[in-house]
């Protein structure tokens, strides 16, 4: 199956390179999508993609990229840095890069009043951003997007994630900066005061001015008892808690 997917892969870059020569950029672009397009179609049997070339099929990707964005597709082509990113991601583990092309697909669905694929990408950026620890980066978009999203009707409630996660961020830098963000954020959105997001943070501050290791430990618990942590918030608790003196390094 990956043999003949990187076969396949291969001819249809061939066809591109023949479509260029004929100096035809839209047939080109679609040869060149469609060869890292039969390569990533192998992850829906038996996920022999990884088998395969990711290298390769980013460098496809990146050639129709550079097609598409010369024709104006610019849509089209942030499809694709999503594509490469989640390469980045998942095969080949660069987090940087896939940060890199997560942040350009934002730039171009921006640009075509894509706003929801455009946080969608910018989530990503945030996310990851907190992971190396580039806290500033991670705040300021996920307060862009909660800013964004919270005069939406349909998007407005997931607006008290992106302040929690903003919070978290804040809190491992400074406790301040974190008491001083959450006063913020319920100045912004009265509605995030309710969230048992919000609720967590004060219990939190509170633990953490006292040096309350087992307070801390106790109110984290009690939340994910309720509403279970995913493993991106739970990281960034434990560096919450680390800043505890005595600190036992874990959350149970």
């Amino acid at each position: 199956m990956c043999f003949a997917a990187v076969a396949a892969g291969s001819a249809f870059c061939q066809a591109a390179r023949l479509h260029m020569q004929m100096q035809n950029k839209l047939d080109s672009a679609t040869s060149l999508r469609y060869a890292p397009f039969h390569l990533t179609a192998v992850l829906h049997a038996g996920n022999a993609y990884k088998k395969a070339d990711p290298q390769e099929a980013i460098n496809c990707l990146n050639a129709a990229i550079d097609i598409y964005t010369d024709m104006g597709r610019f849509t089209i082509a942030a499809k694709h840095h999503m594509t490469i990113a989640e390469i980045y991601e998942s095969e080949l583990v660069d987090i940087e890069k896939a940060i890199a092309h997560y942040e350009q697909a934002a730039d171009y669905y921006k640009g075509e009043e894509s706003n929801s694929s455009a946080n969608k990408c910018l989530l990503k950026v945030g996310s990851y951003s907190a992971q190396l620890e580039q806290y500033p980066k991670a705040i300021e978009i996920f307060e862009q997007v909660a800013t964004s999203t919270m005069d939406n009707p349909l998007l407005k409630y997931n607006a008290k994630e992106y302040f929690w996660k903003a919070a978290l961020c804040h809190f491992i830098v400074d406790e301040l900066n974190a008491k001083l963000a959450i006063e913020k954020y319920e100045g912004m959105f009265p509605a995030f005061s309710d969230s048992r997001e919000c609720k967590l943070l004060k219990k939190l501050l509170e633990a953490h001015e006292e040096q309350n290791n087992e307070a801390f430990t106790e109110a984290v618990k009690e939340f994910d008892s309720i509403s279970r942590l995913d493993q991106w918030q739970t990281t960034m608790l434990l560096r919450i808690k680390k800043t505890i003196q005595g600190d036992g390094g874990d959350l149970k």
